[in-house]
């Protein structure tokens, strides 16, 4: 049987039930690596962000980064965790290209921060997720696959590395198994990620751009007989960076180990990579025997060990806990609760209050995001905070609707522009002559031929029929390419009626 053979998703749930495991990898927006010096920022020229530490160089020492500490421990505190009162760091050793040292500095058996729990809400029913344990590590190097067509290793001629990234600041969020989501466990998974999201940059630790890798899961599935208590093998899927592609992949793999389980073959407990293009994911390297990573204590750090008047203090940060922030802002803007849930489900909550904040109505803000824009990023195949429109820009075109510069079709003409990098939208609309025409002359001269060419409908509306009003208006509206104010074009319509 091949790998690439499916179960219908339904199916695959009336007889199996999914058990996921979640490891979120968040980094940092320290201003320097997790043990050196070097500036921690996305980019720049391969290797020009390292020195001797963060390359394993002999001889050189790391120095842990205090702000990366307090970043952790408000973190665990959101999160619901325990804080350690004394943690140590670990040597995780293991040979990889991008790795320099050959070995990460990790935290093993003794994390910063451990028991938590945090609840999600997916279609009106709460899931609470268990989390085991929020540790502090350093990131790897970028392996850059050179010579291929779409950047990857598959077809390269050669690979080089970028160790730009080694060393930065991680965050490694690790959650229980999470059981009893069924159908909804990749839509739970999603909301879970989300969450994290939205939490790390509301506690201003993180950035949280996914598309630029500062929030990555590894996200594990097993299934399991309906009714059974024993767990299935699992599967891991590697550094999975959207909000979307978390659910397809989960998705995706529910039904692939179905068909398997299903023909009485087994799942290879191994990693697997997630292909974006049409949503599948392929075999990486087998993990049907524990790896052993040697794991030690760290010689060259000392403990960790937070007092209990700096995380009391820590505590005192945090900001609104993000369903807390919900609620509130569901009271404020006046949605329902299924907009709301389809507000959060899209990742749309920060960009309809920034846009809110910005001058635009709530309402409006949301028939915006959740719209077109939603529409273009879907077309897309990206997050909608990376659709390319800022919420101040949709602030300033709901302003001009709200004006009577444009209406809702010009506003659609203008998001076009805008999304192609042609500027603001009012600078698209000088630009493009998109302006409503309200001049009453030219207006009335349109108004005159739609009348002359539409006989019958002039009739009823002079018999006192004035819902067919709207066939003359649509006439107008054709004749002046969508730019004709509706509302005046009516009222000339009545007069000239009678």
């Amino acid at each position: 049987m091949s790998t690439a053979a499916l179960m219908k998703y339904e199916d695959a749930l009336a007889k199996y039930d999914p058990v996921l495991g979640l490891e979120v990898h968040v980094e940092l927006n320290t201003r320097t690596k997790m043990f050196c010096g070097c500036i921690n920022e996305f980019g720049g020229e391969p290797n020009t962000h390292t020195c001797p530490v963060c390359l394993g160089l002999p001889g050189s020492l790391p120095v842990v980064n205090e702000k990366a500490v307090e970043s952790a421990i408000r973190i665990g505190l959101a999160l619901n965790c325990k804080i350690a009162e004394w943690c140590r760091f670990a040597r995780k050793n293991y040979f990889y290209p991008d790795v320099p040292k050959n070995y990460q500095i990790s935290q093993y058996d003794e994390p910063i921060a451990y028991d938590g729990h945090v609840d999600v809400e997916v279609d009106g029913q709460t899931y609470r997720i268990e989390i085991e344990r929020a540790h502090m590590e350093e990131d790897a190097g970028k392996s850059l696959h050179i010579g291929g067509a779409t950047g990857r290793i598959q077809g390269a001629d050669h690979s080089a590395m970028d160790y730009n990234r080694a060393g930065t600041p991680l965050i490694e969020i690790v959650t229980k198994p999470i059981e009893g989501t069924g159908d909804k466990a990749p839509q739970v998974a999603r909301a879970y990620v989300a969450m994290l999201r939205d939490l790390v940059k509301a506690l201003d630790v993180s950035d949280a751009r996914m598309e630029q890798g500062s929030v990555r899961c590894d996200a594990n599935v097993s299934l399991r007989p309906i009714g059974r208590e024993e767990y299935g093998l699992r599967t891991e899927t590697k550094n999975v960076n959207s909000l979307r592609s978390i659910e397809r992949a989960l998705t995706y793999e529910i039904t692939r180990q179905a068909a398997l389980l299903d023909a009485g073959e087994k799942v290879h407990q191994e990693t697997r990579h997630f292909h974006e293009l049409d949503g599948s994911t392929s075999s990486g390297r087998s993990k049907e025997q524990a790896e052993d990573y040697r794991y030690f204590p760290e010689p060259d750090l000392v403990p960790v060990a937070p007092s209990r008047e700096w995380v009391e203090q820590l505590r005192t940060t945090l900001p609104e806990p993000p369903a807390q922030r919900r609620k509130r802002l569901l009271a404020d803007w006046g949605f329902s609760d299924l907009e709301m849930r389809d507000v959060v489900s899209a990742g749309a909550v920060d960009l309809i209050e920034e846009t809110v904040a910005a001058g635009a109505p709530a309402q409006a803000a949301r028939k915006w995001w959740m719209g077109e824009l939603s529409r273009k990023a879907n077309d897309a195949g990206v997050e909608l905070e990376s659709v390319g429109m800022t919420p101040a820009q949709v602030a300033e075109l709901q302003g001009l609707v709200d004006g009577k510069t444009i209406n809702d079709k010009l506003a659609r003409q203008v998001i076009e522009h805008v999304l192609a990098g042609q500027g603001g939208p009012a600078e698209v609309v000088e630009a493009r002559g998109l302006a409503v025409v309200s001049d009453d002359g030219a207006l009335s001269e349109a108004v005159d031929a739609a009348i002359a060419a539409n006989p019958d409908v002039a009739d009823k509306i002079r018999d006192g029929k004035l819902a067919a009003a709207g066939a003359l208006i649509g006439a107008v509206m054709k004749q002046m390419r969508g730019q004709a104010d509706a509302g005046r074009v009516r009222e000339l319509i009545l007069e000239k009626l009678g």
